[in-house]
């Protein structure tokens, strides 16, 4: 893993760019997901299960892999605004371990690789218990921002 973005005094990239901050867009709401942490180092957040289930009662695979997306995605984001960039999402592959029917789930990217045109990053999904329901891996394309 390549060591944490440098932060100046005020917690900021040296570089003067602003670190972005996530905003939830229309799936992310309706999923119930949460933001409990934002930096490049880490992004956290928790979804239901209830509102996310298929229809044996489990939680959807598929809203594992959308969650899990978007909090990988957006600490993607987060690294690529220190160098005044965004990102886009290139790969993401997903191992469902268990199932879960009802709770919370808690979902926490973390780097694997920060560089300046890709970042590889781990996105663990766990139930209320600490056991992991599924582990992603996303890699983005960081890019120019469109003005």
């Amino acid at each position: 893993m390549n060591a944490p973005a440098p932060k100046d005094d005020a917690g900021n990239p040296p570089s003067g760019h602003e670190l972005w901050k996530i905003t939830l867009g229309e799936l992310d709401e309706k999923m119930g997901v949460k933001i409990l942490e934002e930096s490049v180092e880490r992004v956290v957040a928790t979804m239901p299960v209830e509102g996310n289930r298929q229809s044996f009662g489990l939680l959807h695979g598929g809203a594992s892999l959308a969650v899990g997306e978007a909090v990988g995605s957006w600490a993607a984001v987060i690294h690529a605004s220190t160098m005044g960039k965004t990102a886009v999402g290139v790969d993401v592959s997903a191992t469902h371990h268990r199932s879960a029917r009802e709770g919370t789930v808690t979902i926490t990217a973390t780097p694997i690789h920060l560089g300046g045109t890709l970042t590889t990053h781990e996105v663990l999904i766990t139930n209320e218990a600490g056991q992991r329901l599924c582990t992603l891996r996303i890699t983005n394309l960081l890019m120019k921002r469109n003005k």
